[in-house]
């Protein structure tokens, strides 16, 4: 049948799977041959033999190529993958394959539109893209080709992504997956700043997956050139390196180097005020203050240790919570809660807990003020000592009663702010499953703790979602709604290291209640206002402005409550390195799809979210990416060790191939 479309449809958002699912067979697939002599096995591996990577980051929004180019050196079609690891908050906005001479260009549809052509392609046949996990926090492209005996095809995406500082620096992570060693690699990173650089650095190779520390074996020795502004880096190892990479990264050496070449840097910067950049049009705003006195905070720990919390979770949460009670400061006070099948406050004086019984989830400050809950400790080494004992009583034991423990911290803050405490209030929410106890259903415990917290002081509440089985999108929109974010802790042996470098991001706020401000004629702001700033962190807003050169900021000002009371800051005007229109509206889009999720009514978000993610070529939540290619097709039915079959498309029997719902690897008998 001819002219069937090619529907790639890629998604940086793992629920695509669910609502378009399909996985494409890896390259190297064993495939039975029936010839006059009996079934053969052959294995398929196209030669790569040119991989490259080059990321352009201007104003910190980094726009970056990889390219795949392979050659089938045999007399037979082969099957060729392409697969790019991206990082999770990327935006893939172009994808390019050259096959037999000719070039086919990917273009963004809307999600529907895309599901119903690829509905269509299906009864046609059909081969498509897979995104799925890889590397930890991070998302996985994979399209597969054929490629004609003794001919050569190409493949090229491309993603954008807006940088984020943490801990005083912004890190570009390029993910280097060719599946095998290649003759010829490189990666180029060029950065144009519009301040002068800081500083350059380059870390030891990552497998994506355990923090380690540096390892000399593993220094890509790259070359960096800096001046001013600006500067160039450059990976180019050879084959020997590449196989000596893939030994001390764990892997196959004849598989080549799977893991991440990373570039960290910083810009000078004004250690009070912000800096604007402007151009055609279109405003970035950075705020990364430096010279401001830390807030004193208050710290409520909620903390899971329920039966799924035994093992090593839990040994792993201990250590991770000595080191964080480490860090508080003289200054700060903290509380603990704990919650398995009940919820319980822990004295720090008495080394004791307090059951907390709550009959009514829906209303239970009347319950909590009868319990003469113990209030908040000052961090001092003898309090600090206390809660590391607390901390190591802990046992795993029974169900996880979620929002009452919640309901129980939001109290507890509220406790202290009624004495006038000046400390700025966190919530850290720590779990590894779903709510069984008390009120489960999860929309219910949104609405619930929203309101009980819009209603008092609305406080910060962040979360980490601790393992496999914890609901990644509930806590995430948990604290979306609750002036917060979430983090994920994935199990393995750097968990505590992962729970200490959470805290960290979080362990100095310098300044709450943070408003940017602009004059009338600033419009289509992608967003104004953030609850606390975080140390080491940055603030950014984008928006729009008229075009005049002439145009005043000096009225534009971000106000904040500190230390010592509310300040204004007005921002320096630096001159833009390269557009700025991409990276509106990348942070556009990327802040209507956060306030989707909060509403219930999301048709005019999601319709404005379309359509700059159609304007702009964005691969998002709302849209998908499609290619059109002709070819023939036929269909069989596959069954795999468990005895369940999936059903697989073959064009040309070596061609082009989709199976839905299939496992990433699977042996193919035709």
């Amino acid at each position: 049948m001819k002219g069937f479309l090619f529907a790639l449809v890629a998604s940086v958002c793992l629920r695509w799977v669910v609502c378009i699912p399909f996985v494409i067979v890896n390259s190297g697939t064993s495939a039975k041959l029936t010839s006059p002599n009996g079934p053969k096995t052959l294995s398929v591996y196209p030669i790569t033999y040119e991989f490259n990577i080059r990321s352009d980051v201007s104003n910190r929004y980094a726009k970056t190529v990889v390219t795949s180019k392979v050659r089938n050196a045999a007399n037979i079609p082969n099957e060729a993958t392409f697969t790019v690891v991206l990082p999770e908050k990327a935006f893939i906005s172009k994808f390019v394959m050259e096959i037999d001479g000719k070039t086919y260009e990917a273009y963004v549809k809307e999600k529907e539109e895309a599901k119903s052509i690829y509905d269509s392609a299906v009864r046609q046949g059909l081969s498509a893209g897979h995104v799925s996990a890889n590397a930890r926090d991070s998302n996985k492209f994979t399209v597969s080709i054929n490629v004609e005996p003794e001919s050569k095809a190409s493949f090229q995406l491309t993603y954008e992504e807006l940088l984020e500082r943490k801990s005083n620096q912004y890190e570009l992570v390029l993910n280097i997956h060719p599946g095998q060693v290649v003759s010829d690699m490189n990666i180029e990173v060029v950065l144009n700043e519009s301040r002068p650089l800081k500083f350059v650095k380059i870390p030891s190779l990552r497998s994506g997956n355990e923090i380690s520390k540096n390892d000399p074996k593993l220094d890509p020795s790259a070359d960096i050139h800096i001046v001013n502004n600006s500067a160039v880096v450059k990976f180019n190892p050879n084959v020997n390196k590449q196989r000596d990479f893939a030994k001390e990264l764990g892997q196959i050496e004849n598989k080549g180097i799977a893991g991440q070449f990373v570039v960290q840097y910083d810009v000078e910067r004004d250690p009070y005020k912000g800096e604007i950049l402007l151009k055609d049009g279109y405003f970035v705003h950075f705020f990364a203050p430096e010279d401001v006195e830390p807030l004193s905070k208050h710290v409520v720990f909620i903390l899971d240790t329920s039966s799924s919390m035994s093992g090593r979770k839990i040994k792993q949460l201990k250590e991770a919570m000595g080191n964080i009670l480490d860090q508080l400061k003289k200054t700060d006070a903290f509380h603990i809660v704990e919650f398995n099948s009940e919820v319980f406050v822990w004295n720090m004086n008495t080394e004791s807990r307090l059951v907390v019984d709550i009959t009514d989830e829906r209303d239970p400050f009347g319950e909590l003020a009868i319990l003469n809950l113990p209030y908040a400790v000052s961090a001092t080494r003898a309090a600090i000592a206390k809660g590391k004992a607390v901390i190591e009583k802990l046992q795993d034991t029974g169900l996880t009663k979620m929002l009452a423990s919640i309901e129980t911290g939001l109290y507890l803050v509220n406790q202290e702010l009624k004495k006038a405490s000046r400390r700025q209030p966190l919530i850290i929410f720590l779990t590894d499953g779903e709510p069984n106890m008390g009120i489960s259903n999860r929309e219910e415990i949104i609405n619930i703790v929203t309101n009980i917290n819009e209603d008092k002081d609305y406080i910060p509440i962040f979360s980490l979602s601790f393992g496999d089985g914890a609901d990644k999108k509930f806590l995430r929109k948990l604290s979306l709604k609750n002036l917060g974010f979430s983090r994920h802790i994935y199990e393995g042996s750097d968990a505590t290291i992962q729970l200490q470098n959470f805290y960290k991001d979080i362990s100095s706020p310098l300044l709450s209640d943070i408003e940017f401000e602009y004059t009338d004629d600033v419009t289509e702001v992608s967003k104004k206002k953030f609850p606390v700033y975080f140390k080491g962190s940055e603030l950014v807003v984008a928006g729009k402005y008229p075009i005049d050169e002439a145009f005043d900021t000096s009225k534009w000002k971000v106000k904040s409550k500190s230390k010592r009371g509310e300040i204004s800051l007005p921002p320096v005007r630096e001159a833009a390195v390269g557009e700025l229109e991409r990276l509106w509206a990348y942070l556009t889009i990327k802040h209507k799809l956060e306030q989707r999720e909060l509403v219930q009514n999301k048709k005019q978000l999601t319709k404005e979210a379309l359509d700059l993610a159609l304007k702009y070529s964005f691969v998002t939540d709302v849209s998908s990416l499609v290619v059109v290619k002709p070819n023939e097709t036929c269909a069989i039915n596959v069954e795999d060790s468990s005895g369940k079959y999936y059903f697989i498309y073959y064009v040309n029997i070596f061609d082009l191939s989709i199976c839905l719902d299939c496992p990433l690897q699977l042996t193919i008998q035709f």
